[in-house]
């Protein structure tokens, strides 16, 4: 039996064609086809090192793209800035992510890579969008914290930044309480959500969630799910998850792609997938 595949939206807010990339040159992900559409959550899905992971990181811009293309709203993410195979330079990396993050793109790391030291407010108000070139998005680089708070005052001053907070607190009410706690006295379930909290600050137009089951109770999961579905739906933002609890990640997003030797082996509906579970366990481990 196969699973009848689903037309791509004619305008996605993500396109990846023939995408191949990898670490140091050597390729992880081999010709992989992706489309997510606006208002849409898609799930990758996969055994450990098939290219998932990967795949984020070069959307992302943290590692290189060695072939095909990646387009956000029909604009050619790697037009003026394709990078040679060794991986181009540290400054070239630093520069091309935080030109992606501009451009509406918010990765949430599956070690969610917050500042401990610094308040739940601070840390998600680290995600607003800024007009300085010091700006680091939701992938920022680790920085002395009086740099971060620098960058933290600078973000409060634009944007209607108290506006943007509520919208945020609405998706995770249980923040909201915390605001002045240090993240790192957050238990795990509350350090996701602050993590996609910091996410959602930047008003994404592709939101990306790499593992967020990772580490936390099965219900936990099932209750943080869901707010991916529904900020698609609300803002018309598309939604890229990668998630290792099948059934959950095909609960929650409205297509997948099976991911088998860095490309896509299986892609479908989420609803006609889960209705095959053999169809899709064939397809995970190769059979």
């Amino acid at each position: 039996m196969s699973v009848p595949q689903v037309s791509p939206t004619e305008d996605p807010i993500l396109r990846c064609t023939g995408v191949v990339a990898g670490h140091d040159g050597l390729a992880v992900v081999n010709g992989l086809d992706l489309t997510v559409g606006a208002g849409e959550v898609v799930a990758l899905l996969g055994a450990n090192g098939v290219g998932k992971t990967t795949t984020l990181l070069t959307i992302s811009g943290l590692i290189p793209l060695l072939g095909g293309s990646i387009e956000l709203q029909g604009r050619d993410l790697e037009a003026s800035r394709r990078m040679p195979i060794g991986g181009g330079n540290r400054s070239a990396r630093s520069q091309q992510v935080l030109d992606r993050a501009r451009s509406g793109i918010a990765h949430v790391p599956e070690d969610r890579a917050l500042f401990f030291d610094l308040t739940v407010q601070e840390n998600l108000r680290l995600g607003l969008k800024r007009k300085s070139d010091r700006k680091h998005g939701s992938l920022g680089r680790k920085q002395a914290p009086s740099q971060v708070e620098d960058d933290t005052n600078q973000a409060e001053q634009q944007l209607g930044s108290s506006e943007i907070l509520d919208q945020v607190l609405g998706y995770f009410p249980a923040l909201t309480g915390l605001l002045d706690q240090p993240a790192g006295l957050l238990s795990g379930g509350q350090q996701q959500m602050l993590a996609i909290g910091r996410g959602l600050m930047s008003q994404p137009k592709l939101l990306m969630v790499d593992e967020l089951s990772l580490g936390l109770a099965p219900i936990l999961v099932e209750q943080l799910l869901p707010v991916l579905r529904t900020f698609a739906q609300t803002t018309g933002a598309g939604v890229l998850i990668v998630e290792q609890h099948v059934h959950l990640a095909l609960a929650v997003s409205d297509r997948a792609s099976l991911l088998r030797r860095g490309k896509a082996t299986l892609s479908g509906s989420s609803a006609e997938l889960s209705a095959d579970p053999d169809l899709v366990e064939a397809g995970y481990f190769g059979e």
